[in-house]
């Protein structure tokens, strides 16, 4: 297999209420001389886990220089924070941060859909049989598997890709859902580009849009620390999602090979250079998608790798990354290359323009490692006398007495904020990633219209978990890590 996969999936988050909220919105307006129509909607959301979502908003504003998110005023425009944190891992501290449980989110979009669902999913591994695993916190994942099968009998149409290669496994969800009416294609990626489909997101009714780090496992729901952002009504945003979608489609014909250039129904209209701009409520949003790898995106989709670079070089005061692996190299077997671009514009910023940077690996049983060296490398430029501040954490999650579960336990999540933007990515931050394996990335810029409201953001939210998680008791220094039999990193004796 041409990449090391990744040993993650997902969690719960720590107790918290799961009930689902019924909002129903009413508007009436005018309909030209006819009369007046009362229109009554309902929609699931989830409610609020401790503060980890959105306040209700009003209603999306047009905004003249882009597409609608929302086709009708009906509907409200809204950005939530998922997560997954795993059975067992609690924080001590009082009023942090969560995001909506990931297992919530992804039974309100099976709720929502009316019309047609889009997974694309590196893997999928529902159940713990799958793994010869038998353990009751699979049981969220049989549910969520149990429930999408079941939508095409709601006539709803499912259309689910992933990679060839895969994760190996015993995995029968495909098969199950095939035969229940799913139409399924595996793209062979290890012949089109030596890499992987490594993107997870869903579209819903090309309405409502998931991205994020968990693939289709139960252990992304229990035994994973996971994190994404579910976005209801934003057509024009589910729309250009749809186009990445569609790409792997395509490429999942048997004698497919990719297109030089990709034709114009793949373009974009939205970019970093072309947002898409949303008015809700007091929040000004600025959202694109990026892309990789570069032989699957048109020149107008911004590359993944262009995001990254660009969110970093325009930061001011910080930039906080949270993510899996990290290293300034390919991890392919067949192309040993040094890569030091991350490395470059992150000592930049610190080095020129006095930027705080601080990164959080995740370290588990599974991980490379070869990552320490790099990581104190990145370290060892931090000199606070004149200001310069590089400071690196591992996250480990603990394993307690779940050793039987393979691939789990740890911190999958890929995202990254600054004083100015959002992103959430799909990607390790190591060169195959981004030169020939699929991923998408969603960068969120957001600005109160007026700073004398409260209002709480997608940013803020972000924010708060970085900082829950990098002032908890499972963020350890480098120079503090010393043995610790679930962080591989632990075992690396440093030597002269």
């Amino acid at each position: 297999m041409p990449i090391p996969y990744e040993s993650l999936h997902g969690s719960q988050c720590s107790p918290r209420k799961r009930a689902g909220v019924v909002t129903i919105v009413f508007a009436m307006g005018a309909l030209t001389v006819l009369g007046v129509i009362l229109a009554v909607t309902v929609l699931e959301r989830p409610q609020p886990a401790h503060n980890g979502t959105l306040p209700a908003n009003n209603v999306s504003a047009e905004n003249a220089s882009t597409d609608q998110c929302s086709l009708l005023v009906l509907y409200h425009f809204r950005i939530i924070l998922v997560e997954s944190i795993p059975l067992g891992v609690t924080y001590d501290e009082d009023n942090v941060t969560f995001g909506v449980p990931l297992e919530q989110a992804w039974n309100d979009l099976i709720s929502l859909a009316t019309e047609n669902v889009e997974v694309a999913s590196f893997y999928w591994t529902l159940t713990g049989g799958d793994v010869n695993v038998n353990s009751s916190s699979e049981l969220p994942g049989v549910g969520i598997l149990e429930r999408l099968k079941k939508l095409p009998r709601r006539n709803v149409a499912v259309r689910v890709v992933t990679s060839e290669p895969t994760v190996p496994n015993n995995s029968t969800d495909l098969n199950i859902l095939l035969e229940n009416g799913v139409e399924v294609k595996r793209v062979d990626f290890g012949r089109l580009t030596k890499g992987v489909l490594h993107s997870k997101f869903w579209i819903v009714d090309k309405r409502h849009v998931f991205i994020g780090s968990a693939n289709m496992d139960w252990r992304a729901l229990t035994e994973v620390k996971e994190l994404g952002v579910l976005i209801y009504n934003c057509t024009s945003l589910a729309k250009d999602l749809h186009k990445i979608f569609q790409s792997f489609w395509e490429m999942g014909e048997s004698n497919s090979s990719l297109p030089e250039p990709w034709p114009s129904h793949y373009d974009t209209a939205i970019n970093k250079d072309h947002p898409l701009v949303v008015e809700d409520g007091n929040v000004s949003s600025r959202i694109y998608l990026s892309g990789s790898p570069p032989s699957f995106c048109p020149s107008s989709r911004t590359l993944d790798l262009e995001a990254i670079l660009s969110t970093i070089s325009e930061a001011e005061r910080y930039v906080d990354v949270a993510v899996m692996a990290y290293s300034p190299t390919s991890w392919l077997e067949h192309h040993r290359s040094y890569w030091p671009v991350l490395d470059n514009v992150l000592k930049r910023a610190a080095f020129e323009r006095e930027v705080k940077i601080r990164m959080l690996i995740s370290c588990g049983r599974d991980s490379n490692p070869a990552m320490l060296h790099h990581l104190r490398s990145l370290a060892s430029f931090n000199y606070p006398p004149q200001n310069i501040r590089i400071l690196v954490r591992l996250f480990v999650v603990p394993v307690g007495n779940k050793t039987d579960i393979p691939y789990a336990r740890v911190n999958h999540n890929k995202y990254m904020v600054t004083d100015k933007v959002s992103y959430i990515g799909t990607s390790n931050w190591i060169e195959d990633y981004f030169s020939n394996t699929a991923g998408v990335g969603l960068v969120v810029s957001e600005q109160a219209l007026d700073p004398l409201q409260k209002t709480t953001t997608l940013h803020h939210q972000l924010k708060a978990v970085f900082n829950r998680d990098w002032n908890s008791e499972f963020a350890v220094d480098l120079d503090n890590l010393g043995h610790n039999s679930d962080c591989a990193l632990s075992s690396v004796q440093i030597t002269n």
